[in-house]
Formats: structure tokens, sequence, C-alpha cells
């Protein structure tokens, strides 16, 4: 009995040497949360430093930008460098590297490449820090579903009206070279998401301005086709031009024009598809595989879709759908927008004025709401949404008062005698 309670107590004291040698380890998390809590004022002394330097206060910058270094970073070095000791030499690299260049009076510009990627440096740092939880996923997973479920529906109803018209004009025989055509254009917009990253990759641009630019491009589509009236009458007129098209090539027995159509017909919606993946990517680092997730279920769930538009027809509630999508769309493009001005701001193209006081949820919670709390991005979200709410005020609210009205109109005019 006493040999084992002499075992205990060995044990126990060992466990508590344990704990001294490595305090971290009894308060993993607690540590990394005051961490995360450091990094916002280190991100506050980074934007001071940039500023004196622009107003030409040298002096000045050099004791914000090592106070921020002593007194904020380094404690967050001790869990960072547990968790990534490259990143946290990368980062004590950058800080030297900046102090450096404030004190032998570089020139501005080149001072705020290196604070450019300092502040990339930090949201890598809290990435690391940072659990993704639930929440985050749930978006991401989310978005791209939507952008696949959206945009592959609209392709899988062109699909069935081009079909459709072959079988009303008996040339049912022809459905093939379309069918071959569309799964070409499949292929191409895969094709096309990698295409566009080579390409970003050799524009001789910093990363945030591509990612930006890529973002206010998806931005811009998106708010294209989330105006129903708009879409609806583009869409009406690609119809008829693509009915047109068959047309020609079934009087000729062109089997390269049919191609062509089934090519066209799928990777108009296929271009669209690479651009918003695209964004979304390049704004979703550490949550890639949830992107994926989100594309494979998406691809499910539109794969019986499809099979009930071929089967029931209009029997599926298709409008319910799209609107439902649409709507998911429009936050998509909202939280785009708030990415794209943030990454402005990081490569100090635009200003940045912080709004402390707002609530910061975690960072994977942030890129994937695109909620940045700064006066620019919330103020140019907050434009967006008001155009998106005065588009749907219009479309379901005055558009049928202002239709019916018409129609009361012209029932009260008196009818004109022919040849009066």
């Amino acid at each position: 009995m006493i040999r084992a309670l002499k075992l205990a107590l060995v044990a126990l004291l060992g466990a508590l040497g344990l704990m001294l040698l490595n305090p971290g380890t009894a308060s993993a998390g607690e540590s990394r949360a005051q961490a995360v809590q450091q990094l916002e004022t280190v991100r506050t002394s980074i934007d001071r430093t940039l500023a004196l330097i622009k107003d030409g206060r040298s002096e000045q910058a050099y004791a914000e930008a090592k106070a921020g270094y002593l007194s904020h970073f380094e404690l967050v070095e001790i869990p960072l460098r547990v968790a990534n000791a490259g990143l946290t030499s990368d980062a004590e690299t950058k800080f030297a590297t900046i102090r450096g260049l404030i004190r032998t009076h570089a020139p501005t510009s080149q001072i705020r490449d290196q604070v450019v990627e300092l502040r990339r440096l930090m949201d890598d740092a809290e990435r690391t820090l940072t659990d993704q939880g639930l929440s985050a996923p749930a978006v991401v997973a989310g978005q791209s579903f939507v952008i696949i479920f959206r945009e592959g529906l609209e392709a899988v109803l062109l699909i069935t009206v081009l079909l459709g018209y072959l079988e009303s004009t008996k040339s049912s025989h022809l459905r093939r070279p379309i069918l071959l055509g569309m799964l070409g254009g499949a292929g191409a917009s895969a094709a096309t998401y990698f295409l566009l990253q080579g390409v970003l990759s050799l524009i001789p641009f910093g990363r945030e301005v591509l990612e930006a630019v890529t973002a206010l491009l998806a931005v811009a589509v998106l708010f294209w086709v989330s105006f129903w009236l708009i879409a609806r009458m583009d869409q009406k007129r690609w119809l008829e031009f693509l009915k047109a098209r068959v047309w020609s090539a079934v009087s000729v027995g062109s089997t390269s024009a049919l191609l062509l159509i089934g090519f066209t017909a799928v990777y108009r919606e296929g271009f669209e598809t690479a651009l918003f993946y695209q964004a979304l990517v390049s704004f979703g680092p550490g949550l890639g595989r949830w992107v994926l997730v989100g594309l494979a279920l998406g691809l499910v769930v539109l794969s019986f879709v499809a099979w009930g538009v071929f089967k029931l027809g209009r029997k599926l509630p298709i409008k319910q759908f799209l609107m439902t999508a649409v709507v998911l769309l429009m936050s998509t493009s909202v939280a785009f927008l708030g990415n794209a001005i943030r990454s402005l701001q990081e490569a100090d193209v635009i200003g940045l004025h912080r709004w402390g006081s707002w609530p910061e949820p975690p960072i994977f919670v942030r890129q994937s709401l695109g909620y940045w709390p700064s006066r620019e991005t919330l103020v140019a979200q907050a434009a967006l949404i008001a155009v998106y709410v005065a588009g749907a005020v219009y479309m379901f609210l005055l558009r049928p008062r202002l239709d019916r009205r018409t129609v009361v109109t012209n029932a009260a005019r008196p009818t004109v005698a022919a040849g009066a």
C-alpha cells in the first residue's frame, strides 16, 4: 500500500514538473484565445505605423512598429510557434524588415509593400490559432452548393428546351451532337477555372488586388443575374437565339453546328460558375475542402432535379427553386463585396477605418460572410443590400400594381370601330 502511494506521488510530481516545463499545455485553448485578441491590437499598431510613415513621421513610426512587436506580437509568438514555427519566423522577419526600412528612411512605397505582406501574415496567424467551428464551414459549403445548383439548374432547363425542340420538329436523331457539345462545355467550364488561376497569377498586381478584382467581377455578374426581370428577358432572348440556331443546323443537317450549340448553351453558365468559384476559393483559406463538399452535394442534388425535370417537366417547382437560389446568391454577392473591399484595404488601395466597437467573430466566420467591421466594407455592403431590397419592392409590390392599373386603364378605353 505504501509502495503504491509512493508511485502515485512520483507520478503526480512528474506531471506537475511537465506542466511547469511546458505551461502552455495546461491552458493551450486559453492562451490561443488571448493571442487572437492580441492580434487585433497588433493590426491596429500596423495601421498606425503605416499612417505615420505616410505623414512623414518616421521616428514615431519606428517607435510604433517596435512597440507593436515587443508589447503585443511577442505575446502571440508562444502559442503560434507551437502551432506553426515557420509562420512565426516569417512574421518576426517581416517585423524586423519594416523596422529596418523605417530606420534607413526607405521609400514609403517599399515600406507599404512590406506592411501589406505583414497584414497577410497576421491573418494566417489568426487562422492558425483559431478553430474553424461549424458556422464558417456551413456557410462556405452552402455558398458552394447554391452556386453550382443555380447555374446548373439553368443549364438543365436550357438542355430540356433544346431537346424538346428537337423532338417537336421530329429531329430526335440529332440529339447526340448537342449532348456531346454540352459535355464539352462542362469540361471547358472546369478548365476555365484553372485557366483563370493561371492568368491571374501572371498579372503584375499584388495578390490582394487580384482577389479584389476577381470578387468585384463576380459581384457584377451576380448582381446582373439576381434581377429577375432583366435575367428573364435576357434568358428569353438567349433561348430564342439558340432555337433559331438549332433550326438552321437541323435544316442543313450540320453536326458541327449542333455541337457548337450544345457547347455554348452549357459554357455560358459554366464561365459564370468558374468565376464565382474563383472568388469563393480565393477568400476561403483553410476552408477549401468545404467548398468541395458543397460542390459535390450540389452536383448530387442537381442530378436528381435534372432527372425530375426530364421525367416530370413542369410538375417540379422550378420557379421556386430559382427564386430561392437567387436570394441566396444575393447574400453570396454581399459576402464577396465585403471581402473585395477588405482586400483593397489590406493592399492600401483604399482607406481603412476600423469600427472597433462592432463584434469580431472568428476569422473563418468573417471571411465566409465577408464581414469585416470597417466603415468602407459595411457601407458598401449596406448600399448593395439597399439596391436588392429596392429591386424586390419594385418587382413584387410596385410592378404588379402598375400592371393591374394598366390593364384597368386599357379595359376602360372605348373601342374604336374599324375603318373609323
